[in-house]
Formats: structure tokens, sequence, C-alpha cells
């Protein structure tokens, strides 16, 4: 089988099939189809390599999805950032005097911080509670 060239996938997995399942090595090359000589070449390459190939493969797959997430995610982001800006352009915050109800609701508590009376009234005055 001079010149047939073989994935490093499927290399990997016949020199498994010997080092991990404990088959014989006569038997993966009967079944495979290769010789010998090639898998013993492949178990002194990928003999250790092939549980660390693996490894590599699992991390490669979870960086994959990692990045996959990492773009919806950055996506849905941008979409509430649209979401956010109403429709004359502006952000949806509320910025101190920009609007007529907060700027009454402001000067109605600087009346009655001026007026001592006015916070008396609301919360009682100590001294027409009887003392127990």
């Amino acid at each position: 089988m001079s010149g047939k060239r073989y994935s490093e996938e499927f290399k990997i997995e016949a020199v498994k099939q010997v080092t991990e399942r404990g088959y014989k090595v006569t038997d993966v090359c009967r079944r495979l189809g290769i010789t010998s000589a090639s898998l013993h070449k492949w178990i002194k390459l990928y003999g250790d390599a092939g549980s660390q190939h693996q490894q590599i493969s699992e991390q490669q797959e979870e960086l994959r999805k990692l990045r996959a997430e990492l773009r919806r995610v950055s996506e849905e982001r941008d979409i509430l950032k649209k979401a956010a800006v109403d429709s004359t352009g502006q952000c949806n915050i509320m910025h101190t005097g920009n609007y007529r109800g907060f700027q009454n609701a402001a000067a109605s508590i600087k009346d009655q911080r001026a007026d001592p009376s006015a916070e008396a009234g609301a919360m009682g005055s100590m001294e027409e509670r009887p003392v127990a």
C-alpha cells in the first residue's frame, strides 16, 4: 500500500484501538488494511499524543462554542442598546431638569424644606403628643 495517505484522525483512531482498547496490532492492521510497520510508526508518533490530540480537539470545540455564544450575546446587547434609544434619538434615561414633572417635584421638596411648619404638619409635632 505504498503512496496511500491516511488522515491524522484515521491514524490516531488506529493507535487508540491498540493502546486504549487493547486490540492486537495484527488484528487492527488486518481490519483497517494497513501494514504493521505503518501502525508501529503511528504508535510511536501518536501513542501519547492521541489522548492529547483528543483534548486539543475538545478544547477547540469548546472555544468554537464560546465564540459563537459571545457573538450571540454581543448581538443581543447591541439590539438592547438600540431599543434603549427612543424614536427621537434620545436615551431613555431621566436627566434632571429635562422633565416638568421632575422639576415640579423638586420644587415641592425644596418648598417643604424651607417651611419647617409644613414638615411638622405632615409628621406631627412632638409637643402635641402626651408623654407616657
